[in-house]
């Protein structure tokens, strides 16, 4: 299969639009090629290719900031000698004057799949600019790893910020090109638009379900991104930001576990599986033991539960890793009522409400959690006309 990158790389008459034209490149590490070249040098290498900036997101160009509200300087790129602009460091979104440094945007950011990875956002802030400016915004689309399930509550107005970009649920189902199509007709964006689209990606096939597994490698999109495994739960775990349990930061595994050191790992999978054993489905949890060396609970030893998606169990179509991290908090709140759980600090530089509220975009998962009376069919009766309602919205902006 080729992504964005390859087609435009390799058809002559794709790139025929931007002959002329001053070209930036919106890319993080794992904006490579079908043989892992950076796409920077790729296209500076490219016949008819004017670059002439780039822009790196969070955890920068380079990837090389661990952790959340870590903000990346702007610099020069070293061997192409063009301006490097950071859209996660004094600036979330594009100026006047990054804005003038170019004609043509070319976004290749890989995505996981989730609403609260902020590529999605800086995709829709970049829209946004190129609407204001009369600038071009071509995606060289990447899979969506998580494939198409869709799962969630959806975002509430009134929420919006640097992990929520607009009303769509937890897991959206979308390549970065489709979102961009969706940002478009949803916000109304005059905005000149195209995808590069990728060639021979099938959503719905095994064993990737969404990733090329075994045709291409697997590149950190951030530092806490290392492998497939991650994104497929990282549409729950991404809550335990919200929290004072440990999401695995710190480890080998970071956001395919959580823990700390004051719960019962086998007491919480015990009450998840008496709670809503079918919320556990197309997984394998496992009691484990970890102690992060930075970060929450860093040097301490915590008990733990790893969520696996790596085995010869996992089933697609029935994993569901919002409802199970759901789930993990629940069966905590149930052992230990007076637990303190939901983390009280500033998130994405937000002040006003909780982070477990921000990451779901409204107070509905939390409130369920701390409802002794809630139980698995009420969060259920939330998510299902959301998630319902998505399905329906995103479809005309589906391209494969």
């Amino acid at each position: 299969m080729n992504f964005g990158i390859d087609r435009l790389l390799a058809e002559p008459e794709l790139r025929k639009p931007l002959i002329g034209r001053r070209i930036a490149l919106l890319a993080h590490p794992a904006s490579v090629t079908a043989d892992l070249t950076h796409s920077l040098d790729a296209l500076a290498a490219c016949p008819g290719i004017m670059l002439s900036s780039a822009f790196g997101p969070q955890h920068g160009l380079r990837g090389d900031k661990q952790d959340n509200m870590v903000e990346s300087p702007d610099f020069a790129d070293p061997v192409h000698g063009v301006p490097v602009f950071s859209l996660y460091g004094e600036v979330r979104r594009p100026t006047d004057a990054m804005m003038d440094s170019f004609d043509v945007l070319l976004v290749d950011l890989q995505d996981l799949g989730c609403r609260i990875y902020t590529f999605v956002t800086t995709l829709l802030y970049v829209l946004e600019a190129a609407a204001k400016h009369g600038k071009a915004v071509w995606v060289l689309d990447r899979p969506n790893p998580v494939g198409r399930p869709v799962e969630g509550l959806t975002l509430m107005p009134g929420h919006e910020s640097f992990v929520g970009a607009g009303p769509m649920p937890m897991r959206h189902g979308l390549t970065m090109g489709e979102m961009g199509r969706w940002f478009v007709a949803h916000f109304g964006l005059d905005v000149d638009y195209r995808v590069i689209e990728m060639t021979g990606w099938d959503p719905g096939a095994a064993p990737g379900w969404g990733w090329p597994l075994g045709e291409r490698a697997w590149v950190n999109p951030s530092p806490n991104a290392p492998n497939l495994w991650m994104a497929r739960a990282y549409a729950g775990t991404v809550m335990l930001e919200g929290t004072t349990l440990s999401e695995g930061r710190g480890t080998t595994r970071p956001l395919e576990l959580f823990g700390a050191p004051d719960i019962d790992a086998r007491a919480v999978i015990a009450g998840m599986r008496a709670l809503a054993p079918r919320w556990l489905e197309g997984c394998a949890l496992r009691d484990c033991w970890f102690e992060p060396t930075f970060h929450k609970h860093v040097g301490k030893l915590c008990a733990g539960v790893q969520i696996h998606t790596e085995g010869p169990g996992y089933e697609h179509a029935a994993f569901r890793p919002w409802r199970l991290q759901a789930l993990g908090f629940k069966a905590i709140r149930q052992l230990q009522p007076d637990y303190t759980l939901w983390r009280d600090f500033p998130y994405e530089y937000v002040n006003d409400r909780l982070a477990i509220d921000m990451i779901n975009g409204g107070p509905g998962l939390r409130e369920w959690v701390d409802d002794p009376a809630a139980d698995p069919g009420d969060l259920d009766a939330l998510a299902w006309p959301d998630e319902a309602a998505w399905e329906e919205a995103r479809a005309p902006h589906l391209i494969y």
